[in-house]
């Protein structure tokens, strides 16, 4: 199947983490029984409403507990960590699930090797054959939060400077050919897909193409800015022993339901979700419906949060499946990343479940 699940493990409100992570197990089991091809875990720190925080951990434990989907990382943030460290992780889990393990890797907390923009170049919401592709979000005044600063330097060691993400993926590559002036044990030879993440098409895409590796670009968070990753992905393609072709994977935000009344309620509370990652604080435990309803909102609110909720597929099955084809056409996408967040544990296992039905149906 062409459908894979991205799952930040959520904290519902009223909920542990424990449970949160007994929910990520249970939901990569009925995953692999409907057929989805893989399962990533996401990377997250000082939020209160996840439980990802440690993807190698989490992946280890879903591959334990199934027999056959992929299990990967969507994405390992490798500005906090080095490539030895991510090899050894990655390649202990192989050692005893090969052929099995996806090594996903993000940019985040990395020296930029492109100039910032402060301010993303004016631009309106556009309909590119039947996909909105919203106006870009400003993330300036959320990059200047002093909570990120301070987040950054409990991340690394005092005074460590991060290489260039370039150097790193190609030490990462070299630790598993086993081409490096050291020899990392688990890691070298390990059977590993290496895929890289990106929003844009500046270093991520470039890196990704330039080494002949799989790319996943980033609707669900990055929305205005999707075709622009592929697009740059595959102008600087080349072919490699790994692909001959480019391959990508494009994200996406669900909510399934029988019906899309039901769909629109199950998926209340993703609004004020959205909001507080946005203002700086950090995913929140996931509101019920109710907790949602309760809250106030502003007009700058709203303008916070508008990209994300407008290009969120809610609906009935047949419904989403479309809007997902429709992604995937426009995109060029050869796998779609799906992602769900609901209150209730039960609700959000449904949506995947209606989903790959839907999706797998003539």
């Amino acid at each position: 199947m062409t459908l894979s699940i991205l799952d930040l493990a959520p904290i519902p409100s009223g909920h542990t983490a424990g449970d949160a992570l007994r929910n990520t197990i249970d939901l990569a089991q009925r995953a692999e029984r409907s057929g989805y091809r893989r399962y990533w875990l996401a990377e997250h720190h000082f939020a209160p409403g996840v439980a990802g925080s440690a993807p190698a951990v989490l992946i280890a434990l879903v591959t334990a507990a199934t027999s056959t989907i992929r299990v990967g990382s969507g994405a390992v943030q490798l500005g906090h960590q080095t490539p030895l460290s991510v090899v050894e992780q990655f390649g202990l889990i192989d050692a005893l699930y090969p052929g099995r393990v996806d090594l996903g890797i993000g940019r985040s907390g990395q020296r930029r090797a492109e100039p910032a923009k402060a301010v993303p170049e004016p631009k309106e919401a556009r309909v590119v054959d039947g996909l909105l592709i919203p106006a870009p979000f400003d993330l300036s005044r959320l990059a200047k939060h002093p909570h990120l600063a301070h987040y950054a330097t409990l991340l690394q060691q005092p005074g460590a400077q991060t290489p260039d993400f370039a150097g790193q993926i190609d030490d990462v590559l070299a630790f598993l050919a086993g081409t490096h002036d050291a020899h990392a044990v688990p890691g070298e030879g390990a059977d590993v897909e290496v895929w890289i993440l990106g929003s844009s098409g500046g270093q991520s895409a470039q890196v990704a193409g330039e080494r002949g590796l799989p790319f996943a670009a980033n609707y669900h968070v990055s929305p205005s800015s999707v075709l622009e990753a592929v697009e740059g992905y595959r102008a600087a393609f080349k072919p490699s022993d790994v692909l001959p072709d480019p391959y990508v994977i494009v994200s996406a935000d669900v909510v399934v339901a029988d019906d899309e009344a039901t769909a629109h309620e199950l998926g209340k509370g993703y609004d004020l979700w959205v909001r507080g990652i946005r203002t700086g604080a950090g995913a929140m435990p996931y509101p019920t419906p109710e907790e949602a309803d309760a809250h106030v909102w502003t007009a700058a609110d709203r303008g916070l949060v508008k990209d994300r909720v407008d290009t969120r597929f809610v609906g009935s099955p047949a419904q989403v499946a479309e809007g997902l084809r429709v992604l995937r056409r426009v995109t060029g996408a050869d796998e779609l990343l799906v992602t769900t967040i609901t209150h209730r544990h039960e609700d959000r296992v449904r949506s995947f479940e209606l989903l790959a039905e839907a999706w797998n149906r003539p």
